[in-house]
């Protein structure tokens, strides 16, 4: 999935390839989501990008969109108590 520790290049539905940077990996109730930003994000505006990483039918890592609105507040919900807890410190 990731051409190296810290990034990775996805691909959408026309052939086009987008580098982003991998921010963070969580795991919530037995489940791992990527938190991503842009790569060549140029602002601070930029929203980061939640997906739920699975495998395939042959067993290869991908990368799922969240479209359960309930499992979405979760991850998010996740995601702020990590970034407080990094505020602590």
């Amino acid at each position: 999935m990731a051409d190296n520790e810290n990034t990775i290049v996805l691909t959408d539905e026309e052939g086009n390839s987008f580098e982003f940077l991998v921010v963070d990996v969580l795991e919530v109730e037995d489940n791992e989501y990527v938190i991503l930003l842009p790569a060549d994000m140029d602002d601070d505006d930029t929203d980061a990008l939640v997906l739920k990483v699975g495998r395939d039918k042959d067993g290869s890592e991908v990368l799922f969109e969240i479209e359960d609105e309930a499992e979405w507040e979760k991850v998010t919900q996740t995601w702020e108590e990590a970034i407080a807890g990094e505020d602590n410190y």
